[in-house]
Order: C-alpha cells, then sequence, then structure tokens
C-alpha cells in the first residue's frame, strides 16, 4: 500500500476529468487523475462519442460514395458490412488516447489505474488496476466518472442479441434487422447509422415524436428522412419484454404488437456511475439515477468536493463536459472565470445532422414573443447543389421588432459546423446581436455559411410583406 498527496484529484479521465485536470495543474496545482482503463480518454474515447461518431462518419461516406452518380463510371455501388466500418471507426479511437496522454505527461498530472472509493472527504482507496490499496489524499476532489447505458432488470443483456449503446460497439455480424427501443438521441443516431448499412431498422418511441425537445420543424424533417431511408418509426409505443432466441429476438410491446429481428438495442436512458463511490461514507446522495446534484460552481453538498460532466445528467455532452470540468476547476483555484452553463448548443449525428441553440418555435410562441422566421433550404445554395447534399434547411427566429436573434437550428450536411456561425452572433452584446449582421457583411461564395445571408433576406422579407 502507498500513500500519495495531492491538490486536486480528478476521478474519471472523459472530457470533463481532462479538462478539469488541465486547468487546475495549469494553474500550479498538483493534480492526479484516476481512471479504471489502462487507457486515458474515458468512456467518451472509447465507448461514446468519439466510436459512434467515427461510425457515423464511415457509413456516410460509404452512402455518398453509392449515391454520387460519378463514381458509377468505375463501380457499381458499394454493400459493406458493420465490422468493415468498426474497423476504421477504431482507428480513431488509438489516436485520441495517444494525443491524451500526451496531454497529462506534458501538464506532470498523475495518472493513477484503477476503481476509486471514498474513505473519508478526503480520501480515496484504489481497488484492482495497477495501483490497487494505493490511497490517495487531496484538498479536493473532482467526480467526473460519467454515465452508462440504463439497463432494465427485464432485459437478458447476457444474451449476445441483446445491446445496449456500449455492446453495440462489439457486435460480431451484421443483422438483416435490428429494433431500436428509445427514440432519443442515441437511438436516432444508430437508427440512421443502420439504415445507412441497408439493415431493416424498427425504431420504437415511447413518445409522441422524434427529439420532443428539438424545433419541431427539425424533428419533422428527422422523421421524414429516416422513413425516406426505410425506417419504420412506430411512436407511443412501450416495452412489455423482449426474449432472446437462438437466431432472432422477439419484443413483445404493450400495444400486444411483438417485432421479430437478429438485434435489439436498448437506447432507453443512461445512468450516473456513481454507485462504486461508497457516497455513503462522505454522506453524499446520488438519485435514482446515479446522478449528483452541484451548485453554479459544480460543487456537491460536500464543499471540497466537486462533480462535472454526465454524472450530473442534463445536458450529458462531451462539449458540455469539457467547459464544466474547466469551471470547476476554476473554482477551486479561485479563478473566477467560472461559468455555469445553460444556454449550450446541441449537436446531433444522425445522418443528416441537427444542431440548435436558443429557443425554438414552441417556447416562443409559448412565452408570447412576437418572433419571425427566416429560412434557407440546402437544396436552393450553390454550394450543397455542387456537393450533392442538398438536403436540409437552415431556420432563424428573430425578434420582429429588435430583429434579435432568438434561435438557430438548422438540419443537414455539417449542421453542427454551420450552426456555431449563429452561435457567435447570438452571443453579442451592445446590440450586435440581430438579423442585419447576415445581410450587411460579405460570405464567402459559394459555401454552406452563404445560407445565414439566404435565410436572413427571407426572414426580412417577411416583416414586409
Amino acid at each position: 500500500m502507498a500513500k500519495h498527496q495531492y491538490d486536486v484529484i480528478v476521478i474519471g479521465s472523459g472530457p470533463a476529468g481532462e479538462s478539469a485536470a488541465m486547468n487546475a495543474a495549469k494553474k500550479g496545482r498538483k493534480v492526479a487523475i484516476v481512471d479504471r482503463r489502462a487507457d486515458v480518454g474515458g468512456n467518451c474515447t472509447h465507448q461514446g462519442t468519439i466510436p459512434s461518431k467515427a461510425l457515423r462518419h464511415a457509413v456516410d461516406s460509404l452512402m455518398k460514395y453509392n449515391r454520387n452518380p460519378m463514381f458509377r463510371a468505375i463501380s457499381e455501388p458499394k454493400v459493406l458490412d458493420y465490422q468493415t466500418m468498426l474497423r476504421s471507426a477504431n482507428q480513431v479511437i488509438s489516436k485520441q488516447v495517444a494525443m491524451r496522454a500526451r496531454f497529462y505527461a506534458r501538464n506532470h498530472v498523475a495518472m493513477f489505474h484503477g476503481d476509486a472509493s471514498f474513505v473519508d472527504k478526503n480520501t480515496l482507496l484504489l481497488r484492482d488496476g495497477e495501483h490497487a490499496n494505493d490511497i490517495l489524499r487531496a484538498e479536493h476532489i473532482v467526480i467526473a466518472t460519467g454515465s452508462r447505458p440504463y439497463r432494465p432488470p427485464e432485459v437478458d443483456f447476457s444474451h449476445p442479441r441483446m445491446l445496449d449503446s456500449d455492446t453495440i460497439l462489439t457486435m460480431t455480424e451484421t443483422p438483416r434487422r435490428i429494433v431500436i427501443y428509445g427514440a432519443g438521441v442515441i437511438g436516432c443516431e444508430y437508427a440512421s447509422i443502420f439504415s445507412g448499412l441497408g439493415v431493416k431498422v424498427d425504431l420504437v418511441n415511447p413518445g409522441a415524436r422524434l427529439l420532443a425537445f428539438m424545433d419541431d420543424e427539425i424533428s419533422d424533417a428527422l422523421s421524414y428522412h429516416m422513413r425516406n431511408h426505410g425506417v419504420l418509426i412506430r411512436h407511443n409505443e412501450t416495452f412489455k419484454s423482449v426474449k432472446g432466441l437462438d437466431d432472432h429476438i422477439e419484443l413483445t410491446l404493450e400495444s400486444g404488437k411483438v417485432l421479430k429481428a437478429e438485434a435489439f438495442m436498448w437506447a432507453n436512458g443512461r445512468t450516473g456511475n456513481t454507485d462504486g463511490l461508497n457516497l455513503e461514507s462522505i454522506g453524499l446522495e446520488a438519485n435514482s439515477r446515479g446522478q449528483l446534484v452541484v451548485d453554479k460552481e459544480y460543487r456537491t453538498s460536500i464543499d471540497n468536493i466537486f462533480a462535472v460532466g454526465d454524472v450530473i445528467g442534463w445536458p450529458s455532452l462531451a462539449s458540455a463536459a469539457y467547459d464544466q470540468g474547466r469551471s470547476a476547476a476554476g473554482a477551486i483555484v479561485n479563478d473566477f472565470t467560472a461559468t455555469y452553463f445553460t444556454d449550450i448548443p446541441t449537436g446531433i449525428y444522425t445522418i443528416p445532422e441537427i444542431s440548435s441553440v436558443g429557443k425554438n418555435e414552441r417556447e416562443l410562441t409559448e412565452a408570447k414573443v412576437p418572433y419571425e422566421v427566416g429560412k434557407a433550404y440546402f437544396k436552393d445554395t450553390a454550394r450543397a447543389q455542387i456537393t450533392g447534399e442538398d438536403t436540409g434547411v437552415l431556420k432563424i427566429l428573430f425578434h420582429r421588432d429588435t430583429l434579435e436573434l432568438l434561435g438557430i437550428h438548422c438540419f443537414g450536411e455539417q449542421a453542427a459546423e454551420i450552426l456555431h456561425i449563429g452561435q457567435a452572433i447570438m452571443e453579442q452584446k451592445d446590440g450586435g446581436n440581430t438579423l442585419e449582421y447576415f445581410v450587411s457583411h460579405t460570405f464567402n461564395y459559394p459555401t454552406m455559411a452563404e445560407a445565414y445571408r439566404v435565410a436572413a433576406l427571407n426572414g426580412l422579407n417577411r416583416l414586409e410583406d
């Protein structure tokens, strides 16, 4: 047993943990990070954002190849299996691990591998791994242990055909048909991925519409596009039971429907990774979803213990986790640039992408805000016509009287990139956040960014009609 003393200990090396460790180290603190894996990066790098988005890119590239008439002169459309796509995606993981390991070494952050549990509010005991039974002490501790897929007890995940968003990345065959239960972000993304591979997809949604938190028009566009690519969406259907057989699964819904497929993916909820931390020893309690409550500085009810990332729940995005970790470290080192983030852009990597920031039409209508809409359809932009990626729309919501930007919503190729132009203008102060920016500045032509000018002119024309 070895004992170690630090200023700050971070549990978890995903985006939230990494940014907390880096910021504290750069402010001169002696920092250690603990992760149960031998490789850094957390679930984001190994089982979540990186592999799923790399897989999505591989499938999207194949789809573009198959629908581009230019390539028909040299080859017929190609069909590639799921395993080939996975091998392409997994190449990114090793690059991410190597890059992040360099960050820790460069900033002199000590690495410990094993499962950490609290002894008291300043002390951790490591279990398993190469540092098993080591004792770590610190003035401040940051919990950044992330989350895992929620697994209802009535689903037998030991069966090889019963999968979640972690184990789907280890599937060894390409199913002819897959049933995905849950039509949130993860369910919709994987429905797009599998339909892009030519797999028949049943997407079972317990709710009335896809991604109900998004702008209704954008949600409808995604529904139409997915159906157009063969995804069968079943709204208002709830789970009753699922049975795994040798060569297929049978999902029974409360409505009485029985769906059969070669694979079943549960994509309905996630749970914070707090159950192994021995929180009861320090009087800290997680909620029913394993999540911790924090204040505006990401501090828990224990004054020296902070929590960031998926383990605190909404918005459970890697992008937000980086900011949360940096801000928690800022609070620890008394750097008053620490910020509690609320207006966070959403990027959903379906095929095509969805991205939004600010209010949607439903919210503005309920709040009785006098708004107007400006739109640019990708099919009408030169860049989209050149690339052939002409499915999509950029939608700007703005105040009728002040022209203040209230929300940006985008569906289509590179939506998550395009959105940030609008986000940057929305954050301008002293009257700089108005629709007029887009008509008083020149955009490169042809670009997708030009869609902002088109949408702004469309919106201003509505005011004149």
